[in-house]
């Protein structure tokens, strides 16, 4: 009897421990994406992309200290602390998120941290299972359905490459810069960097690029049926070209420093001796000032925009969508102040 109850304790033993070992493998599987999957707008990449807005969530960087990877709500409230890490590049899709650590962190998150590592991550929505897909400096980079496209610097030059979600299938695609930050429907559009400023088509099925428009342009943002970009020919106005017209229509005149587009409005910061902040509609109508002076990091979610001053760059100012006036984000420096 005491033998067949061993044998029986041993079968229960050996299936709990194949269960928890099918539980851990099925907990570390990466779950691939829905299709059409984009991981951040082209403007706020094109301003660091310190925010990105996805199934009802705002994920951003909170750049106070004790701040890190926050998430909330897009009015605002819920907010809560991923980890104190300083980051960049925001991505998110399917159940992961991705950005890149710069090395800092705002607050003792682990010794990792401490030994000032840059590496690009991905982790689940919540912050957790915080993984390294690359120790690679990334400029940029877009996830595209199921891959990264990753422009990165080394001492050797540029290099711009895909990566599976997962961390399998590294493809090397060009060996000069490429910036994936604006991508629609499975194909990244961007400005030539070699012998013209053109706008090319990456066509992320076939990785093959092809000349869309023989443009001077910088910083090209897909909205509907127009590319809003800064033209690199007449000081770095704002215009927009349309894609089926083939038209161009300049939207300001002003040197334009950086700018994102989003939610029927453009925001941008006007160079200059009297320079400031700017909000119009994506017509270049009903332009006026939100904030006088020099701002930087323009990131745009459904309801707000945000952005820091230059050279102060660790408070963040938030403004309503199309109203004319902002205040600091105080909201997340009392949370950051509660960590």
């Amino acid at each position: 009897m005491k033998k067949e109850f061993k044998i029986i304790a041993f079968a229960i033993a050996a299936l709990f421990v194949a269960a928890l070992s099918i539980l851990f493998m099925l907990s570390r599987r990466i779950v691939m994406n829905p299709a059409g999957t984009v991981g951040n707008t082209a403007g706020n990449l094109n301003n660091d992309g310190l925010f990105c807005e996805y199934d009802g969530t705002v994920y951003f960087f909170n750049p106070c200290p004790g701040g890190g990877l926050y998430a909330m709500n897009p009015d605002e409230s819920n907010m809560r602390c991923l980890n104190h890490l300083e980051i960049r590049n925001i991505l998110a899709g399917g159940s992961y998120l991705y950005y890149f650590h710069t090395g800092n962190a705002l607050a003792d998150s682990g010794f990792d941290d401490a030994l000032g590592m840059r590496t690009f991550q991905r982790c689940r929505l919540n912050g957790s299972n915080a993984e390294a897909l690359t120790k690679d400096i990334v400029v940029t980079g877009q996830l595209v359905d199921n891959y990264l496209y990753l422009l990165t610097s080394a001492s050797s030059g540029p290099s711009f490459y895909k990566l599976k979600i997962d961390n399998s299938d590294k493809v090397m695609l060009a060996d000069y810069a490429i910036n994936p930050a604006c991508a629609q429907n499975g194909v990244i559009y961007y400005n030539g960097t070699r012998s013209d400023h053109y706008l090319y088509a990456l066509d992320t099925a076939t990785d093959i690029p092809s000349e869309i428009w023989k443009g001077n342009l910088w910083y090209p943002v897909l909205e509907g049926d127009y590319v809003y970009y800064m033209d690199v020919a007449n000081d770095y106005r704002l215009c927009r070209y349309s894609l089926s017209q083939k038209v161009i229509e300049v939207l300001t005149h002003d040197r334009v420093d950086c700018f994102n587009v989003g939610g029927g409005y453009i925001y941008y910061q006007k160079n200059g001796s009297d320079a400031r902040l700017i909000c119009m509609r994506t017509d270049g109508s009903d332009a006026k000032t939100v904030a006088e002076g020099n701002f930087t990091k323009i990131n745009l979610t459904s309801q707000y925009v945000y952005f820091q001053e230059m050279g102060y760059e660790g408070v963040m100012y938030h403004s309503y969508l199309g109203s004319a006036s902002y205040e600091p984000f105080y909201a997340a420096t009392q949370a950051a102040s509660e960590q």
